[in-house]
């Protein structure tokens, strides 16, 4: 299942200066931040993490660093989230660990004109374990062709004691 993200699981926050990507991770919606910062917030690997800069804000899995980075103050992201955020390299984003919660459903809109019959299957499957928030633009592969899905609303499942 993807997941939803609501809630806030810690209040601490920290603010990082964006740095590049491993080519590897380009697409992946993962950020790779500081070791040092990471100890310092509990951040383990395969939290999820909310990223804000001015006016704008998009949840990433956490990832760790490499040894090179630390103490650096460092967060490496990739083009896709660093647009979402409306950053460039050099710049600085906050970042805090927040819930994410299994999804029910969630609702995408095409960026063009789409007709794929079949495609919640495929989706379900090819989506499960990614984080997503609305507002967020989800880049799938049809027939060879980059087609970008954004995502309208998400309903996270209800706990059994809700």
């Amino acid at each position: 299942m993807a997941s939803n993200v609501d809630g806030t699981k810690s209040s601490k926050t920290a603010t990082l200066k964006v740095a590049e990507a491993e080519q590897r991770d380009v697409g992946r919606k993962i950020a790779r931040v500081d070791p040092d910062v990471a100890d310092a917030m509990n951040i383990v690997s395969g939290d999820a993490l909310e990223l804000s800069s001015i006016g704008r804000k998009t949840t990433v899995l956490s990832w760790p660093a490499k040894e090179s980075d630390r103490g650096k103050g460092l967060i490496r992201m990739d083009g896709f989230i660093r647009s979402r955020l409306d950053v460039g390299i050099n710049d600085l984003v906050e970042i805090k660990v927040v819930e994410s919660k299994i999804a029910k459903d969630i609702t995408f809109a095409p960026t063009e004109p789409l007709r794929i019959m079949g495609a919640e299957e495929y989706l379900a499957e090819y989506l499960n374990g990614t984080l997503m928030t609305k507002g967020d633009t989800v880049p799938i592969n049809v027939m060879g062709r980059r087609i970008d899905l954004v995502v309208i609303s998400t309903h996270p499942l209800r706990s059994s004691h809700n």
